[in-house]
């Protein structure tokens, strides 16, 4: 099982704010596909663009 499958199995289910449009989306799919090219896309990477943001309550 390659990483992006296992970090959306591994998800927190939530429901984000925004998401970024469609170019912006794009340009980040680049950036991953291509530190992951170079062997470079880690945990802390993925962080980055994947981690939840926890719920405001009240």
């Amino acid at each position: 099982m390659d990483i992006l499958n296992q970090l959306t199995d591994d998800a927190p289910e939530h429901e984000p704010d925004s998401l970024p449009s469609l170019d912006e989306q794009k340009a980040i799919v680049a950036k991953l596909k291509a530190l992951e090219e170079k062997g470079e896309l880690t945990d802390e990477v993925l962080a980055q663009y994947f981690a939840a943001k926890p719920k405001r309550r009240g």
